[in-house]
């Protein structure tokens, strides 16, 4: 996957209404540390190689190493449910060896949580994690996507870790 910055612009009419929204907490946003305890979990003992956060509307969805060509999807009280992750068997990815080391995915997660509450008119909707290609994918209130590998979006807000 290549290293550059890839930002593809959605619908222009959600751009031209940008300065007429704000964000609207959810209850992901409201439990926004637990989730990403929940999806960190998930991602280093579980074999989830992919997960998608979804803050708006509470949905995580998880890509999971023993049968990658199907994604699971679960849906807001069902992910902060006590034992939730207990639910999943503990997994490696396959063979494959991820490229995004777990402290990594700590610190991608707390970019994503600053993307989504520091700003309530250009916030984040979605964050993806692939911890086997490197790459993170970041959907916006503008309706902008960003596809970018995780060194290179380290580099581009300045915090080279």
């Amino acid at each position: 996957m290549p290293e550059r910055w890839m930002q593809i612009r959605g619908d222009p009419s959600i751009r031209a209404q940008l300065f007429n929204q704000t964000r609207v907490e959810s209850l992901f946003d409201a439990s926004i540390d637990r989730v990403h305890a929940i999806v960190r979990r998930l991602l280093a003992r579980k074999g989830v190689f992919h997960a998608k956060i979804h803050y708006s509307s509470n949905q995580l969805t998880c890509w999971f190493a023993r049968d990658p060509f199907v994604y699971e999807k679960f849906v807001g009280d069902e992910v902060l449910q006590d034992g939730f992750v207990e639910c999943f068997p503990d997994s490696d990815f396959a063979g494959r060896t991820p490229v995004i080391d777990d402290d990594h995915v700590a610190l991608l997660l707390e970019e994503f949580k600053r993307l989504r509450l520091t700003d309530e008119t250009v916030y984040l909707r979605n964050g993806a994690v692939n911890l086997i290609n490197g790459m993170i994918n970041l959907s916006f209130s503008c309706d902008g996507t960003q596809y970018i590998d995780y060194r290179a979006f380290f580099a581009q807000i300045g915090s080279i870790r």
